[in-house]
């Protein structure tokens, strides 16, 4: 299993726009769509890497405890599929459904999203602000796979709950660690 970090995108920048397709509804969602009044959470996932099912559960948590205090959610996967089909959107549509996201799951095919926001791995989250400024970027929490540190998202729940006290979020973040994003053109990306 490979280990690698986000590349830790500059605090303060404006989030990538997308339109992508989500595997779940059919449906084609922008990020001003996704957009919630408090902020917005981008997660890039995707359904073989261990590092993503050990916090699928805890994602699914986290959202049905910030949406409806009016953060936006949208997980997108922009693995290569034609390489590893695991990935392909009829398998995240059945992990979607499997662990009841109730977030769009958005399937970036071109990968023009992923080198825009410079995602690096999955899991990868990227919080941004009312007015779709980057605040946090990073890990969920310390847990990975086989390190016996229970998974409970407690660096972005700190983060969305000091935009909630109205309070600045921290600028000491921990980068992710989870599997590479699997390029098309370049592996080694």
């Amino acid at each position: 299993m490979s280990r690698t970090q986000s590349n830790m995108l500059a605090l303060g920048t404006k989030a990538p726009h997308f339109s992508l397709r989500d595997v779940i509804s059919g449906n084609i969602y922008t990020l001003e769509e996704i957009r919630g009044s408090k902020g917005t959470l981008i997660m890039f996932i995707c359904n073989h890497c261990p590092f993503v099912k050990h916090v699928n559960e805890e994602i699914v948590r986290l959202e049905g405890d910030y949406r409806v205090q009016g953060f936006g959610f949208a997980a997108i996967m922009s693995n290569d599929v034609e390489n590893y089909p695991v990935d392909h959107p009829d398998n995240m549509q059945e992990m979607a459904r499997k662990h009841q996201f109730s977030f769009p799951y958005l399937y970036d095919e071109s990968q023009e999203v992923a080198r825009a926001y410079k995602a690096a791995c999955t899991p990868d989250f990227f919080l941004f602000d009312e007015e779709l400024k980057l605040i946090y970027r990073g890990q969920l929490d310390d847990s990975r796979p086989g390190n016996g540190i229970p998974v409970n998202g407690r660096d972005l729940r700190e983060a969305m709950d000091a935009v909630l006290s109205n309070k600045k979020v921290s600028d000491k973040q921990k980068p992710s660690v989870g599997c590479n994003i699997k390029w098309k053109d370049n592996p080694q990306l």
